[in-house]
């Protein structure tokens, strides 16, 4: 039987490829199978951005932020120097400093520690069955429409232009990359040796080496995140996707995207027309879904537990939170904070931070409500 469910699900992937292949062409075909081996690994590899944050909050545990930074710097080595030695055709992440930014990642840190997963955990978990984010998942995407419409007249409240550090020269911008990771990394660790030593002999200590789950994790996502750029041109994108689904739900029931300052205009405009298949972010994101789908039942049924009500609606109105403040920060984990810092900007480092202190508050709110 396992069997028959391991050669139905790799025919549903080769299927799912050959189909977008067909209708988007062949570098949409590779971008889906890209997003196979996303939702596969953060799936099999548990590799959760809100998670790592929360146990670091909640227990002082380093290991997902230790492997996070791990993937920043993998990231950025591999991407750095393509992005500089191929300008115009390979890009980067790169945004302004707006306080759109700052207080768009604060509520997005928030947000997503109710909702139980940032824009790609909330699509993995939603592809391995997970109710909470079948619950945040159509509420993000009206908040990240939402958002996106409104982005322009938030970006036009002021602040600083993009602070690229690529322009020092790729080895400069990765050195400052690698001691901003590794400076993260020490701080971590140095929070969790002081709350063993405060704690030592009344709790359980956090775990201090590392869990294999976390830098396979990391490690294959960096190959991943490399190989989508060189296919794609951009790096890997997770909200415009789902704010496009929710752009395109709007269409259907009759609103116009004429005059709206976002939607309306060039090449937005056009996606709106065209398949969804001729998105590049749409088809990593679809690929990603069935890629956890796959790997949280390759061994066999998933064991899914509904949540109480009350903890569903939380994460709806976190979901839609998270999608409207992502469109204000310039994106979510991956688009934000993943993309920003791997592409030597400024504007990663501010997401990160604002994100975290929203994270601070969120945890406590989440433990509240799931109370």
């Amino acid at each position: 039987m396992r069997f028959l469910t391991r050669l139905a699900l790799v025919a549903g992937g080769l299927a799912i490829v050959f189909a977008v292949t067909l209708v988007g062409g062949l570098r949409q075909g590779l971008l889906a199978l890209l997003g196979i081996g996303f939702g596969a690994v953060l799936q099999g590899a548990r590799f959760g951005f809100t998670t790592g944050w929360r146990n670091y909050i909640e227990n002082r545990d380093p290991q997902g932020l230790w492997a996070q930074m791990l993937l920043l710097v993998l990231a950025a080595a591999l991407t750095l120097p393509l992005i500089a030695g191929n300008p115009g055709e390979l890009v980067g992440a790169v945004a302004p400093l707006t306080f759109s930014l700052v207080l768009g990642a604060f509520l997005f840190g928030a947000a997503m520690q109710l909702a139980d997963g940032c824009g790609s955990g909330t699509l993995y978990k939603a592809g391995a069955g997970a109710p909470i984010s079948f619950a945040v998942l159509p509420t993000f995407a009206i908040g990240s429409f939402l958002g996106a419409s409104h982005q322009p007249a938030w970006v036009a409240l002021g602040g600083l232009p993009p602070v690229d550090m690529l322009q020092f020269g790729w080895p400069v911008a990765l050195a400052i990359t690698v001691a901003g990771c590794g400076l993260v990394a020490w701080l971590a660790a140095r929070g969790a040796r002081k709350h063993r030593a405060m704690n030592a002999g009344t709790e359980q200590p956090a775990a201090t080496g590392w869990a294999k789950r976390w830098w396979i994790g990391a490690i294959l996502l960096a190959i991943l995140y490399v190989l989508h750029l060189i296919v794609a041109g951009q790096p890997w994108g997770i909200v415009y996707g789902i704010g496009l689904w929710g752009a395109k739900a709007a269409a259907a029931t009759g609103w116009s995207p004429v005059g709206d300052a976002f939607w309306g205009a060039a090449p937005h405009a056009q996606r709106l027309v065209d398949p969804i298949l001729a998105d590049i972010t749409s088809v990593t994101n679809i690929g990603l879904i069935f890629g956890a789908l796959a790997a949280s039942r390759w061994n066999g049924p998933a064991d899914i537990r509904i949540p109480p009500a009350r903890r569903l609606l939380a994460a709806a109105v976190a979901g839609l939170v998270m999608g409207y403040s992502s469109r204000m920060a310039f994106g979510c984990n991956v688009g934000a904070f993943l993309d920003g810092i791997a592409s030597a900007s400024v504007h990663g480092w501010v997401w990160f931070a604002l994100a975290f202190a929203g994270s601070l508050l969120g945890v406590r709110v989440r433990q509240r409500v799931s109370a």
